[in-house]
């Protein structure tokens, strides 16, 4: 068992983060006087909840299930959810346990920042992508007005609890998926990079990536506890997203790490064309991206150049933010303005 804590910066906040087998036959179980003292509910979707419910009904906590996928992380989706705990009696000294991948975690994180102005919110990610990126440093939001995350609040959670069993029923593109992330920390870190690729016939191996998910953590970990609300440094975890969630959006047959792996792909082109850069690190890192990355690597350029037009994380009006890699361990921001984005994404689609 692993365990860290995220003291974040500036402020009395803080996240535990355990690494450990068994969480919910043992880690809850054990928890259980304390979660029913102020009252708790788990909240999960229909996947999880017919691999696990056996599991989940013996710890006899209400459970609110919401249909699985992308397409239900929606306001609708949302109220319900805050319907239910208001329903099941919680109140200010309990805890919402969102039991899942992203999308749980993120509507689940959201309803907790907004019962009753903020109660305690209990992630335990099931998804090797929630359990490297989604479940840490408390970012939650839904979809809304179709641009991905518009709405949402920073909401750290009390635990975070991520065990490697789960890995277990994730079918090998759900994988594919975290390791859209892992490769995006990577990018970040110099030592995880080398590590990946001394180790690339292995990035599939459920023991190895078992083995890489406290790494990860402590990765993130660090980078949020010096800026939990994204003012600065924390947007160095948007390599690969301001694209690829545009590319998740056109696309739409794509997962989240999929779309991440090929945004920085695109990213790592664009880099080189506007910025210095240590072109044989960035030949290594797409060799690295590709392969994981097995899918169609061209889409629309003309409407994911507008759909990245209006992500929150852009700086200024008709300019589009992205964060780029450009050499070991070392990132950079960059601002294009919209013409010069889109002339970058048909060129480089064109040259892949």
């Amino acid at each position: 068992m692993k365990t860290f804590h995220i003291n974040l910066k500036g402020t009395p906040k803080r996240s535990v983060i355990v690494c450990r087998k068994n969480v919910l036959t043992k880690q809850l179980k054990d928890d259980l006087p304390w979660l029913k003292a102020g009252g708790a509910m788990i909240f999960t979707d229909s996947n999880v909840f017919s691999l696990y419910q056996r599991k989940i009904k013996v710890l006899d906590l209400p459970v609110f299930v919401m249909p699985a996928g992308e397409e239900y992380k929606t306001e609708q989706t949302l109220f319900a959810l805050l319907q239910a705990m208001a329903e099941a009696g919680l109140r200010r000294s309990s805890a919402l346990i969102a039991l899942g991948g992203g999308v749980v975690g993120d509507i689940g994180g959201l309803a907790a920042s907004l019962f009753m102005r903020g109660i305690s919110c209990i992630q335990v990610p099931t998804t090797l992508l929630a359990q490297v990126d989604s479940s840490v440093g408390g970012k939650t939001a839904i979809d809304f007005c179709g641009v991905k995350n518009l709405i949402g609040a920073f909401h750290q959670p009390m635990y975070v609890y991520a065990d490697p069993d789960f890995f277990r029923t994730l079918p090998p593109r759900e994988i594919r998926c975290g390791l859209g992330e892992i490769v995006k920390h990577a990018a970040l870190n110099g030592a995880l990079f080398e590590k990946l690729l001394a180790n690339r016939g292995r990035l599939f191996d459920l023991g190895f990536l078992s083995e890489l998910v406290p790494e990860n953590i402590a990765i993130k970990a660090e980078i949020v506890r010096k800026d939990p609300n994204e003012t600065g440094l924390r947007r160095c975890l948007n390599l690969g997203h301001t694209t690829g969630h545009a590319i998740e959006l056109t696309k739409g047959d794509l997962s989240h790490g999929e779309c991440v792996l090929l945004g920085l792909l695109y990213e790592n082109r664009i880099a080189r064309k506007y910025l210095a850069t240590d072109e044989a690190y960035l030949d290594a890192l797409e060799s690295l991206i590709r392969t994981v990355l097995v899918c169609d690597v061209t889409f629309d350029a003309e409407e994911a150049a507008r759909l990245a037009l209006h992500d929150k994380k852009n700086m200024a009006k008709d300019t589009v933010s992205l964060a780029v890699p450009t050499r070991k361990g070392e990132f950079a921001f960059l601002d294009l303005n919209f013409s010069d984005y889109v002339h970058a994404l048909k060129e480089i689609g064109k040259a892949l």
